[in-house]
């Protein structure tokens, strides 16, 4: 089957998260013997901050971290009924212009023969319902959301006809553990700045803790304002700017520890969505110590497969234990590790992903859906 992806940015995981989760899905249904296109827009955000951070090449190393995905670039003219002539699955993106979502939905309502999905992976249906609830959704066979509050967001609402939850997961024919790596360095944490959304919890679980215990500390992340930057040069804690979603399992893999610090949307109105950066420290074997997070759908085992905290002084106690106990490090990193092989890799969200084709797809894509294991 032909899957095309209507996503913001394949290419750039500049402040894009999802380029990371898509990349793998489209990994494993190449696995599986399915074609797989990205289209993204000519004026994507992510793609134009990257270039701009870190120059023209960047482009190339992604063709050449990344030689069997194919995306293409899409301008106003581009031809979307010709492009989508032979496609048996369309996903889409919510950070896709509305007048083109609205538009995809008539080619498919107008004969085409795809299975069209909406995939939500954002906080906007709560902290910007308009801009969701403004979009035509009525000629959509289905949506993915990224976590089943959101999927209860949409029933509510009425948005769509079918409603799936499907989180997002690790690529772990990437993200994997290293133990050939020396841990050269304490903690690390890779997350961006995030608009206003979390500034206080980055301080109180991340900068204070660190430079109470003097640790040799890393942070990687775009989008850092110049009083950010200050506070975490006054906590000895270093800044390395925007890394390769590529190169993080080796990032990971010099460091003993990692946190999670989620946005504030996702505490207060989202609970159960981890984002897709626990997914990927789990699946690389670092011990992760959590901000309060909800963990409303039992994804994970707090306590056993990572450790959640209270406040920042709690933070700052388990950082050194976990940092000061080497085998409760262990401990915890093979539990994390155990939880990703068996429930939540990009493997298993393309067996999700076909159930909901079999559930919502045309007549065209519920034939041949089992994977490669399922036929042997």
């Amino acid at each position: 089957m032909k899957f095309v992806f209507y996503t913001h940015s394949l290419i750039s995981d500049w402040n894009h998260g999802n380029a990371h989760f898509l990349r793998g899905v489209m990994r494993d249904l190449q696995r599986r013997g399915h074609e797989t296109l990205a289209l993204e827009p000519e004026d994507s955000w992510s793609r134009a901050n990257l270039v701009s951070d870190q120059g023209s090449a960047v482009i190339a190393k992604f063709h050449e971290t990344f030689p069997q995905h194919r995306a293409q670039i899409y301008g106003k003219d581009f031809d979307h009924e010709a492009a989508l002539g032979d496609a048996d699955v369309v996903i889409v993106h919510e950070w896709t212009q509305p007048d083109l979502v609205e538009r995809l939905g008539r080619i498919r309502r107008h004969g085409g023969t795809f299975t069209l999905l909406f995939h939500d992976t954002h906080h906007r249906a709560v902290s910007a319902e308009g801009d969701i609830a403004g979009l035509t959704l009525s000629d959509y066979d289905g949506v993915l959301a990224f976590g089943e509050t959101l999927r209860e967001r949409y029933l509510r609402a009425g948005w769509g006809k079918s409603v799936f939850t499907w989180h997002e997961a690790a690529d772990d024919a990437l993200f994997r553990p290293m133990p050939e790596v020396q841990r050269t360095g304490d903690l690390i944490w890779i997350g961006n700045w995030g608009d206003g959304e979390r500034s206080a919890e980055i301080a109180e679980f991340l900068v204070h803790p660190a430079r109470s215990l003097a640790l040799n500390a890393t942070v990687r992340g775009v989008r850092y304002p110049d009083h950010a930057l200050d506070a975490l040069q006054s906590a000895g804690i270093a800044y390395g700017g925007w890394i390769a979603n590529a190169d993080v399992p080796v990032a990971f893999a010099h460091h003993k520890v990692t946190v999670h610090i989620p946005r504030r949307p996702y505490i207060e109105h989202l609970p159960g969505i981890p984002t897709i950066r626990v997914f990927e420290a789990l699946s690389c074997g670092i011990p992760l110590i959590s901000a309060p997070w909800d963990d409303a759908e039992h994804l994970f085992k707090p306590g056993t497969d990572f450790v959640l905290v209270r406040d920042g002084e709690d933070m700052r106690k388990n950082l050194r234990d976990v940092l000061a106990d080497p085998g409760w490090a262990a401990s915890l990193a093979a539990s994390g590790l155990v939880a990703i092989k068996a429930r939540h890799t990009c493997r298993h969200r393309v067996d999700e992903l076909f159930e909901v084709l079999a559930c919502c797809g045309t007549n065209r894509v519920t034939t041949n859906l089992q994977s490669p294991e399922a036929a042997e």
